[in-house]
């Protein structure tokens, strides 16, 4: 029998101490070291041991390409890279109420295959009412546990023998070998581990569900992260209907690309080309208004972005952005006041963008000044100009990567004509979009008013 000790571990890191302190010396964190009791095991010999694997050169191995499977999610084979790999363990975070649980729920109901649907959160009356308002569709091949013991899901899992694997979610399991409440460093990393091994020893895909943290972390020690497969993040405001999926970590596949979702009353619904629904059909044209074409990952599509300038009522001007990183908006702000003359700085200026979507990409700064430079003369820009391009410090229109698949978005949608830096290396060959190349904030200004 296996001594049984206690321990004091970091709940953000999982850095085991053994008395307590008030900071991690690991991370940092305040107060994040509680008692746990660990198991310590026996002391073994370092006598050689027989394996049966031994010492190949690399040349030899022989590869395959690793079989998938096809959900009925599109953008969710997107991100994946084709497929759920077999024997890959996934494990998806995001905010509460964000759609992770509705996201492989409508997968478990519409997958044509025997799914172990694991819920230590909800009962099965309540999992039943939630699958009949999202689909028609029941799989009879669908089976529900709610339980949290590790040792009656692996054994249920075992006795079934299931195809795929749900689990929701990974912080409300608790083994019998760690005497520690669900959710701590200790029974997060133990669960983790056997569940690891299961889906390997199996060759089953299995999926997690992954609470987090109020910095966006998903809860428990990091190498949670480490050990999976696969890391997917869903992420977007609540209060907006798009929820972007994306891959933080992909052993498989690309981390550069993301699936797009609109949050319905039947649940979730994928969208094939967020451009056409992302850009507002405007029956007059107003100032402030410009598009911009991004990418998210290797995905091109077109953001409508708005601004609003104002005079500063109450003294100090206001700096207000939403979807897009407040500090850069400043540095655009400061360029168009010092390199361009625009008199900005008595000013407010709120900027947004639309859908709820938020997006780092350096190309949106021209559509960006665009807007600010039309509410802050009040001049429309017309609606068939999109902009893709970044701005330096010294006023210079930069060039961006992949333009030739935004020209092309562009194109399809219908535009007339996109802005870009002359410093872009345009392919040589024929558009049905008109390309003006730009090279100074000034010149843009001319080109548009």
């Amino acid at each position: 029998m296996a001594k049984l000790k206690t321990a004091y571990i970091c709940q953000n890191c999982g850095t085991q101490y053994s008395q307590w302190m008030g900071q991690c010396k690991n991370c940092g964190q305040w107060n994040t070291l509680t008692e746990e009791i660990i198991e310590k095991a026996p002391q073994k010999s370092l006598s050689p041991v027989k394996s049966k694997q031994h010492v190949i050169n690399i040349i030899e191995v022989e590869t395959s390409e690793e079989p998938r499977i096809k959900t009925p999610s599109e953008e969710l084979n997107r991100v994946l890279g084709g497929g759920i790999v077999l024997g890959s363990v996934t494990l998806i975070g995001g905010e509460p109420g964000i759609g992770k649980s509705t996201l492989l729920l409508q997968l478990a109901l519409k997958m044509k295959k025997k799914i172990f649907y694991v819920s230590g959160e909800e009962s099965a009356s309540q999992i039943k009412m939630r699958a009949d308002r999202l689909t028609d569709i029941q799989n009879p091949n669908c089976f529900l546990f709610t339980e949290t013991s590790l040792e009656k899901i692996l054994h249920e899992a075992k006795k079934l023998e299931p195809d795929f694997v749900i689990i929701d979610s990974i912080q409300t399991l608790q083994s019998q070998l760690i005497e520690s409440s669900p959710g701590t460093v200790s029974q997060i990393r133990e669960c983790s581990n056997e569940i690891i091994k299961f889906a390997k020893e199996t060759n089953t895909p299995v999926f997690l569900v992954g609470h987090i943290t109020k910095d966006g972390q998903i809860a428990g020690p990091k190498v949670l992260e480490h050990m999976v497969d696969v890391v997917l993040n869903f992420d977007g405001d609540r209060n907006h209907l798009f929820r972007l999926l994306r891959a933080n970590k992909n052993r498989f596949g690309s981390t550069s690309e993301i699936g797009i979702y609109e949050m319905i009353s039947q649940g979730l619904k994928e969208i094939k080309n967020p451009s056409e629904i992302l850009i507002t059909k405007k029956f007059e044209e107003l100032s402030g208004n410009s598009v911009a074409v991004t990418l998210e990952g290797n995905r091109p599509m077109l953001l409508e972005i708005q601004a609003l300038v104002s005079t500063a009522v109450y003294g100090t001007p206001q700096r207000s952005s939403t979807g897009f990183d407040a500090k850069r908006l400043n540095m655009l702000l400061a360029v168009l006041e010092k390199r361009a003359g625009f008199q900005l700085g008595a000013k407010d200026v709120f900027l947004n963008i639309t859908g709820g979507i938020k997006t780092d990409d350096p190309a949106l700064d021209l559509a960006v000044v665009a807007s600010i430079l039309s509410s802050n003369e009040d001049i429309a820009i017309s609606e068939h100009f999109c902009f893709a391009g970044e701005i330096g410090l010294s006023g210079e229109i930069r060039p961006v990567a992949q333009i030739e698949q935004r020209i092309t978005e562009a194109e399809k949608l219908g535009y007339e004509k996109i802005f870009v830096s002359n410093l872009n290396k345009i392919p040589k060959r024929k558009f049905g979009i008109k390309i003006e190349e730009v090279s100074k904030i000034e010149d843009f200004h001319e080109r548009i008013f």
